[in-house]
């Protein structure tokens, strides 16, 4: 990957995912800001303003529905590309993911390969 390290915040209140997807991206060039829950998303990228946000939507304390909505109403982080992966796979939970303004929306158990695919398509 040419140029600077892209910075991807990951969120998500399963440590075992969490770890998961740190590995994968660190191992493929991107630096990685992990959160625990929706609060710590909103926090973080407000801080860190990555290239790229991909969250849960079913967390404690903020799901990713009132994450993305936090992140998308400040003008510091609005353009931010957000990406949803998460277990809710009904085409109602896409589409409420769409109007929130999601960019994309992945499906777990998620093909680490698509997942690649579309962080390279997001950060160029």
């Amino acid at each position: 990957m040419p140029g600077a390290k892209k910075r991807i915040l990951i969120c998500d209140d399963d440590p075992v995912i969490l770890r998961l997807l740190q590995v994968n991206l660190e191992l493929e060039g991107y630096e990685v800001v992990s959160a625990h829950h929706g609060e710590e998303a909103v926090r973080l990228t407000a801080v860190e303003h990555p290239d790229l946000v991909i969250l849960d939507i079913m967390m404690p304390r903020m799901d990713g529905y009132e994450a993305v909505k936090e992140i998308k109403s400040n003008e510091e982080t609005r353009n931010i590309p957000v990406v949803f992966l998460s277990a809710r796979a009904q085409q109602a939970d896409i589409e409420k993911g769409r109007a929130y303004g999601v960019t994309d929306y992945l499906t777990k158990p998620f093909d680490p390969t698509e997942l690649l695919d579309v962080i390279e398509r997001l950060t160029v």
